[in-house]
């Protein structure tokens, strides 16, 4: 089955069950050392977009925001890698709509939501998002440049997906080597399922 490890800050490494390898946002933390098939980014600041900080391996795509809009501007839906990626609405007044996304990625029969950097959007309000009844969530609260941990508490209900997991807690330092968790948030925020991941936890995605 799939894992997901928790780097920190907004960084994560999920690894397939036929070993693919794919870095969401990849910025802080210590778990770089396998080669990247894939890389993920919801958005281009300089907290999620250190693509050097891994080995690729041969082949490896990197998808980012900007690649997920049609012509027209609406999301898309990406396969590859054996993997299924759609955007979803991510932001607010410090990340544009029109150049941000969340992403459900399925993998291995789990859907994970990474909300990436956002505030409560129209897609947690109308209730898209439960419709697609996900497996896990990934939920941004550092309350400065994106929702507070009240507010995030809120969107997981919303959500409604069967674990929540509070991350981007706190914002990010220029090295990405401090500000990748902080205990306190994380223990105030409150969601289905919740869990907390510290940095460098790894757990199999059921």
């Amino acid at each position: 089955m799939a894992t997901l490890l928790y780097q920190g800050h907004g960084s994560f490494r999920l690894t397939c069950n036929d070993g693919t390898i794919v870095y969401i946002d990849p910025f802080g933390g210590n778990g770089y050392d396998l080669p990247a098939d894939l890389i993920l980014n919801t958005h281009d600041h300089p907290d999620h977009v250190r693509y050097d900080k891994m080995p690729h391996a041969e082949g490896c795509q990197l998808i980012v925001a900007k690649d997920f809009f049609d012509e027209n501007g609406a999301h898309k839906t990406i396969n590859t890698k054996g993997l299924t990626i759609t955007a979803v609405d991510a932001c607010n007044e410090n990340h544009p709509i029109t150049s941000c996304v969340g992403l459900v990625i399925d993998v291995d029969g789990v859907r994970l939501y990474d909300t990436g950097d956002t505030s409560t959007t129209d897609d947690m309000r109308s209730g898209r998002l439960a419709a697609m009844e996900l497996d896990y969530a990934l939920i941004c609260g550092d309350g400065i440049f994106n929702m507070d941990i009240p507010e995030a508490s809120r969107c997981a209900e919303m959500i409604g997906a069967r674990h929540t997991i509070p991350m981007h807690l706190l914002p990010a330092d220029t090295t990405g080597e401090t500000n990748l968790f902080s205990p306190e948030r994380a223990e105030a925020f409150t969601g289905p399922g919740k869990l907390v991941l510290t940095p460098g936890t790894e757990i199999e995605l059921r």
